[in-house]
């Protein structure tokens, strides 16, 4: 005979925990409640406690006395406790301002992000996340990942703008992921890098590590994950050069190592070798680097689709400061 879960109301738990039902196997008849719980879902005793004096755990749509002891055929439900951050890690739901949804369906959203805002929180990093601002904003993403990074599937840097895609449901996240893996998402950006390269159009392919000496920074050595890099100039200016980028890969800082392995860091960069007094003169306070069109095969209709953004403000200034040379 199929088993039917009684009908009754959901139970209240948190935005991340996870309602389950299980039936007791005949092997549990007799057994007290909280044994067979523990034993059933993977919990400690002292979880399994909780959930019954919280309310968050019932046999057969009834409450749990603590002296219970389950049959055979009978419905537990309960409201498992969602996975947990490491400490210093958890998601703070806040909105962010000035990231905008570009797109947003049962599978995915694209957000366009601005810069000063990480992808999702990290050791070290205490400002705002698109995790935590897509939370605020009543948005509930895949929970597959580590729990401070449910639904990412990609990342841009806390001073990069642009484009992201988050998954929404599980299929997306495996789907958005294999794609990354494989190479097979087209992500455009445009950088303003000192000088002017030479050739004006080419490809920049070299190793990319995670410096000897320096942790937070990354270098092109012989050690290093394959890296490619392809670019073309669009303007030049007296002082710097406005470039199309395309990647093949997806390193870390991956744009911003390149050009400076080879003269020409982005504006803005100090990290990787920026000079700040132009900085300073085009009033940027972060590497001049966006994310701007995004394109992949669309996990759930399987259809090619692509997202496109716009300079924000402070880029936008910067180039015209040099078009007024």
């Amino acid at each position: 005979m199929p088993i039917r879960v009684p009908e009754r109301e959901p139970m209240r738990g948190s935005a991340m925990a996870d309602e389950r039902w299980i039936c007791v196997p005949e092997g549990l008849d007799g057994e007290r409640a909280d044994a067979a719980m523990s034993r059933l879902f993977g919990l400690s005793r002292s979880q399994v406690v909780r959930l019954i004096e919280t309310g968050q755990a019932r046999i057969d749509g009834e409450a749990i006395p603590k002296s219970a002891r389950v049959r055979a055929g009978a419905v537990i439900e309960a409201v498992l406790p969602g996975p947990q951050a490491p400490p210093g890690l958890e998601v703070i739901a806040e909105p962010v301002p000035g990231m905008r949804i570009v797109h947003d369906d049962a599978d995915i959203v694209v957000v366009d992000k601005p810069a000063g805002v990480a992808a999702h929180p990290s050791v070290g990093w205490s400002g705002p996340t698109v995790v935590g601002g897509l939370r605020a904003a009543g948005y509930r993403v895949s929970t597959s990942g580590a729990p401070e990074r449910q639904g990412i599937v990609s990342r841009l840097d806390a001073g990069t703008s642009g484009l992201m895609v988050v998954a929404k449901s599980e299929h997306a996240y495996t789907l958005l992921k294999r794609a990354f893996r494989d190479r097979r998402v087209d992500k455009t950006y445009h950088a303003l890098v000192q000088g002017l390269p030479d050739p004006l159009a080419g490809t920049i392919d070299a190793p990319i590590g995670r410096h000897p000496a320096y942790d937070y920074k990354y270098a092109v050595m012989r050690s290093g994950k394959p890296s490619i890099t392809h670019y073309e100039v669009i303007e030049a200016f007296r002082e710097a050069s406005l470039v199309t980028i395309k990647l093949e890969t997806g390193r870390t800082h991956q744009i911003r190592v390149h050009f400076a392995a080879v003269g020409h860091p982005c504006a803005g960069d100090p990290l990787y070798g920026g000079d700040p007094r132009l900085a300073a003169r085009l009033g940027l306070e972060r590497q001049w680097l966006h994310a701007m069109t995004l394109g992949f095969e669309h996990p759930g209709s399987g259809s090619y689709v692509e997202f496109t953004s716009t300079y924000p403000e402070d880029l936008e200034h910067a180039l015209g400061v040099l078009a007024d040379g």
